[in-house]
């Protein structure tokens, strides 16, 4: 039987990853804010990018997010000229939102400041490491059922991640 004093509770995966999560979401909404954005925009922005032509309700699926919150994300967006709303010309019900070249560029910068936060984060750590700590992600994300590129092998960890 597991005793209290065993294993201290900030050692925990559930605990650092929670900590290093919000210190990470922090860092980057701050950076995020710089362009008028949270990260649900580009979010929203990602998911376009993906699945280009989708409507709000196969975005909010996707993002697996309210269908309103998708409404209120595409308001702002579009508002910021980052995305456009167009009728779908077989069914005028259905309104499917697509990037604007504003939006690529949005998105470009907002994964610049991701990738640029991500070397922060990994600076001590061996390329080995990062692969290492890339692929255990990718892993637990798609057990989660949450999106994961195929990585060409150049891009998998070392069989040794000292």
């Amino acid at each position: 039987m597991l005793l209290v004093n065993d294993v201290k509770w900030v050692e925990t995966l559930s605990f650092r990853f929670g900590v290093l999560g919000a210190l990470i979401a922090d860092r980057y909404a701050q950076a995020l804010a710089e362009h008028g954005l949270k990260l649900k925009h580009v979010g929203l922005l990602g998911a376009l990018d993906t699945a280009p032509g989708a409507s709000q309700l196969e975005i909010a699926k996707l993002m697996r997010v309210a269908p309103s919150l998708v409404v209120s994300l595409a308001d702002h967006l579009e508002a910021a000229g980052a995305i456009e709303r167009l009728r779908d010309p077989a069914d005028r019900r259905r309104q499917v939102l697509s990037l604007t070249d504003r939006g690529r560029d949005l998105l470009a910068r907002c994964t610049a400041r991701a990738l640029a936060l991500d070397a922060e984060l990994t600076e001590g750590l061996t390329p080995a490491q990062r692969a290492a700590l890339t692929a255990a992600f990718d892993r637990l994300a798609a057990a989660h059922g949450l999106p994961v590129r195929e990585r060409p092998v150049r891009e998998q960890p070392d069989a040794d991640p000292r």
